[in-house]
C-alpha cells in the first residue's frame, strides 16, 4: 500500500518543479492555480531565485506547496489507476497532503498557505527565538534534558524528524542553553537552524490565533484518502483545529511514519522538491521503501516501480 508525503521548509532549492512545469501539462496548471490564488508568480519564484530568495519563509512555502501538489497531479496523471492510502506533510507540506487529497481546493490552499508564510515570517520580529537541531539522542533522552533543566525561557522539542534527528525550538537564550546541555550529554552534534522563528514552539501562539482566522473561513471537505497530522500522527478530522494548533505544536513525522506503517503503509512516495523525506522514512523503517518525485526522470522511474509493485 502507498502513501504520498510532501516536504516541509529545508527541502527548497533554484529551479525546483522547473523541469515538471515545462514537460507537463498537469504539473503547470498547479503552477497557473496558484497565481491565479495569490498573485504570486511562482514559477517564476521558484525557476530564477537564487538560494537566499528561496530560504525566505514567505517564499519558501508557497514554493514548496506548488511543487508538491505539481509532481503529485503528474504523478496521478501518468499512473491513474495508482490509489494511494494515505497522505501526509511535514510542517507546511500538510497543506499539500490536503489539497492533493481532496479535502480543501488547491487555490484555498494556496492563500492559507501564502498567509501562513508571511505570518511566519513575521515571527520573529515579534519574539525573537531559534531552532537547533540535535543529532544523535532520542527524544526521551532529549525530553529528559530538558525536563531537568531550568532554562530562561521555553525551549520544545519541535520536530521528531527521525530516530537520532530531533529539533529543539524556543527563546534564543534558552535553545543555546539548552544545546550546550545536550551537547554535554550525548549529542552528537547540535547545529544551529537559519530560521527567522521559534517554529513549532510555544512562541508561535499569537501566530497561531492569527493563523486561526483565516482557517476558520476555509471550506474543508471530505476525502476518501486519510491525511495524517503532525500533530496527532493519525488521520486527521477538524483541519481547521489541527492547522492552527501545528504552529506551536512538535511535528511528530517519526510517529506519523510508524502510524502509517502500522496502517499497512509499505512504500513511500515523496512529491515535490528534493528528498529528505525518503532519508527520513529508510531512517525509521529501512525494510519499507522510499520513492519521489521531483522531474520527469523520477516520475518515470517512480511509476515503473510502482507498476512492479503492483504487477
Amino acid at each position: 500500500m502507498v502513501a504520498i508525503v510532501f516536504p516541509g521548509q529545508g527541502s527548497q532549492r533554484p529551479g525546483m518543479g522547473e523541469d515538471l512545469y515545462h514537460n507537463d501539462s498537469f504539473a503547470r496548471q498547479v503552477f497557473d492555480q496558484v497565481q491565479q490564488a495569490t498573485g504570486i508568480n511562482v514559477a517564476s519564484l521558484c525557476f530564477t531565485s537564487d538560494e537566499e530568495t528561496l530560504r525566505q519563509t514567505q517564499n519558501t512555502q508557497i514554493a514548496l506547496y506548488t511543487c508538491g501538489l505539481a509532481a503529485y497531479l503528474a504523478l496521478d496523471a501518468a499512473m491513474p489507476e495508482l490509489q494511494p492510502v494515505a497522505m501526509a506533510g511535514h510542517s507546511v507540506g500538510e497543506y499539500a497532503a490536503l489539497a492533493a487529497a481532496g479535502k480543501i481546493s488547491i487555490e484555498e490552499g494556496a492563500r492559507l498557505v501564502r498567509k501562513r508564510g508571511e505570518i511566519m515570517a513575521r515571527a520573529g520580529a515579534d519574539r525573537p527565538g531559534a531552532m537547533s537541531a540535535v543529532l544523535g539522542l532520542t527524544a526521551e533522552e532529549l525530553q529528559h534534558i530538558l525536563d531537568s533543566a531550568t532554562f530562561d525561557g521555553d525551549v520544545v522539542i519541535a520536530n521528531d524528524n527521525c530516530p537520532g534527528q530531533l529539533v529543539i525550538s524556543g527563546d534564543r537564550d534558552a535553545v543555546q542553553a539548552a544545546s550546550v546541555l545536550a551537547g554535554e550529554r550525548g549529542a552528537k552534534r547540535v547545529l544551529p537552524l537559519p530560521v527567522s522563528g521559534a517554529f513549532h514552539s510555544p512562541l508561535m501562539k499569537s501566530s497561531a490565533e492569527e493563523m486561526a482566522v483565516d482557517l476558520a473561513k476555509a471550506r474543508f471537505g471530505a476525502s476518501e484518502i486519510p491525511v495524517y497530522s503532525n500533530v496527532t500522527t493519525r488521520p486527521g478530522d477538524d483541519w481547521a483545529k489541527l492547522l492552527q494548533q501545528q504552529l506551536e505544536s512538535p511535528v511528530r513525522w517519526t510517529e506519523s511514519v510508524q502510524q502509517m506503517i502500522a496502517d499497512g503503509v509499505t512504500t513511500f512516495v515523496e512529491c515535490g522538491s528534493g528528498e529528505v523525506l525518503t532519508g527520513l522514512v529508510r531512517r525509521i523503517d529501512k525494510e519499507k521503501t522510499g520513492l519521489r518525485v521531483l522531474d520527469t526522470a523520477t516520475l518515470s522511474e517512480t511509476v515503473s516501480k510502482l507498476k512492479e509493485q503492483m504487477a
